[in-house]
């Protein structure tokens, strides 16, 4: 497994290329796998809407990296830190930046993100960036950090119908061992909301209390467990 700046995060188990249903995204996976071979892009750029799943594609594709020494950096979990934080993994292979957004507006951050960027781009290894917008949009006050992050590839992660929903659901749950039959899944996504977080919270519910009471998923154990959620 890569080694990893002192953070209070882990790499998760299920965070693999293997348990990411792409649904729409197929291409936005295909040129992650790409990165992590260190092929093509050298620096992508990925944004999307909150729970869609871009932190999963950061972490699987710096565990895929053939590069040594990748480094999955969590803006959003940095708040005990500075931006002393960044020394040294500019020689690291592959650096993927999760939330990049986080630092917009401070000016110690945004000038120490800029340096990092032209060290390690000038080792040439590979860089990829994440936040919830655009590059535009970010809000970046340092005009060459903002002109840095949109150098590169951008790429948008789509939201998912209600198959792929589905398809994403069976994949999650056989993730974590458990089985869910294709009327189990249609009625989560009838009868709760279909935000993935969301759903992936109620599966983490019903794995604990399949554990405990020895029950397989079925409706009538759903209604049970979940009530009026």
């Amino acid at each position: 497994m890569p080694k990893q700046v002192p953070l209070p995060l882990e790499f998760h188990g299920t965070k693999a290329f293997e348990s990411f249903h792409p649904g729409p995204n197929i291409q936005v996976l295909d040129t992650l796998q790409a990165l992590s071979r260190n092929q093509e892009e050298a620096f992508v750029f990925l944004w999307a809407d909150k729970g869609l799943g871009k932190s999963h594609l950061l972490q699987a594709t710096c565990r895929a990296s053939v590069l040594k020494n990748a480094c999955y950096l969590p803006l959003a979990e940095t708040n005990r830190f500075g931006p002393e934080l960044l020394q040294g993994i500019d020689s690291r292979g592959l650096v993927c930046i999760d939330d990049i957004e986080q630092i917009a507006g401070h000016s110690e951050w945004e000038e120490a993100i800029f340096h990092f960027f032209n060290r390690h781009r000038e080792n040439r290894n590979p860089l990829l960036f994440s936040a919830s917008v655009p590059p535009a949009k970010i809000g970046i006050k340092l005009p060459d950090l903002a002109s840095r992050l949109k150098s590169g590839l951008t790429l948008q992660l789509q939201n998912m119908n209600d198959q792929d929903k589905l398809e994403a659901l069976t994949l999650k749950a056989k993730s974590m061992g458990l089985d869910l039959h294709e009327d189990v899944g249609r009625f989560l996504l009838r009868r709760y909301p279909r935000d993935l977080p969301t759903l992936w919270t109620i599966l983490e519910t019903l794995d604990y209390a399949s554990l405990s009471e020895k029950r397989k998923l079925t409706i009538p154990f759903l209604k049970l467990q979940l009530g009026d959620l």
